[in-house]
């Protein structure tokens, strides 16, 4: 959906992504996307890993707030990935790899070549059942560099509290957030691995 000021990536009454036709990307500060970067501070020039892409809208609040060396995407759905290539102007940027695959057989790859990530965001269990977005998160959670950071979106009538109590002893710090009040978004925003 395109208007004088934003373009927008609908799917089944959910935006997925919104890119700022006129450039602004400020008006997207109250947004969970912008708050995946500032809850908690990334290390600098991060290694980000994005499980779920939407339109592609962290891929371009990430470049401009942490210029990170490289994005890895992992994306199950090739429209997604040509509608954001083309309509939402991935296309154009630089320093992305894109992995088109189910999030646990991309993870598994990922795992056994020994990938690690200063930041990982998944957002493609938003409001999936806990059975199907719980192990993704924890799995998730071993991918995650010394000093990293692991968000999860989640709906606010999800499990969020639940996963949080889950991934405490994995991380040095776990917050869990509501991006704003009447908004549906919960981040578990999780610093600095455990290593047993």
């Amino acid at each position: 959906m395109d208007d004088r000021r934003e373009r927008r990536l609908i799917v089944a009454g959910d935006i997925l992504s919104i890119l700022p036709r006129d450039g602004d990307w400020a008006r997207l500060a109250r947004e969970y996307w912008w708050a995946a970067l500032t809850t908690l501070p990334l290390p600098p020039r991060p290694r980000a890993l994005l499980v779920g892409l939407g339109g592609g809208t962290q891929v371009h609040l990430l470049q401009r707030l942490a210029a990170p060396r490289l994005i890895t995407v992992v994306e199950r759905d090739p429209a997604i990935l040509r509608v954001a290539g083309r309509w939402f102007g991935l296309a154009a940027l630089g320093r992305l790899e894109f992995l088109c695959a189910e999030a646990a057989r991309a993870l598994v790859a990922l795992a056994t070549a020994r990938r690690r990530f200063d930041f990982v965001m998944e957002d493609a269990a938003y409001a999936d059942a806990p059975e199907r977005g719980r192990p993704l998160a924890l799995a998730l959670a071993s991918l995650v560099a010394p000093g990293g950071v692991l968000v999860v979106n989640r709906h606010r009538r999800a499990d969020g509290r639940e996963l949080a109590r889950l991934l405490r002893p994995r991380f040095a710090r776990v917050v869990l957030r509501r991006v704003r009040r009447g908004g549906e978004n919960v981040l578990v925003c999780c610093a600095r691995p455990l290593r047993s």
